[in-house]
């Protein structure tokens, strides 16, 4: 799902604009990511919870070379998923039986 197809359907659900939908999920994920850089969380109960991981520096290889490089240190993104979001994934992975 693309974030245009996600706008249609919450304004469709809601019966809001899709203009209104669409800043709202701007502010929404521009405040996800200022928090994931300042290096804050985000926990959002019954869904889950984003958090930056740090990476170290360390020595990789060039798939084409085999020459050892350099790849600097780094943060990442981290999504774990909550207890809700699992099981209603597994419900639909298993068609809905348990």
């Amino acid at each position: 799902m693309t974030k245009t197809q996600l706008i249609d359907h919450v304004a469709k659900e809601t019966g809001l604009s899709k203009k209104d939908v669409g800043t709202v999920c701007d502010a929404l994920f521009g405040r996800v990511a200022e928090s994931l850089a300042s290096g804050e969380g985000i926990q959002i109960s019954g869904f889950g919870a984003f958090s930056a991981k740090e990476r170290p520096a360390r020595t990789g290889r060039n798939p084409r070379t085999g020459e050892p490089i350099a790849i600097s240190a780094s943060r990442s993104v981290v999504f774990t998923a909550g207890k809700s979001l699992k099981e209603q994934v597994n419900g639909a992975a298993a068609g809905g039986a348990e």
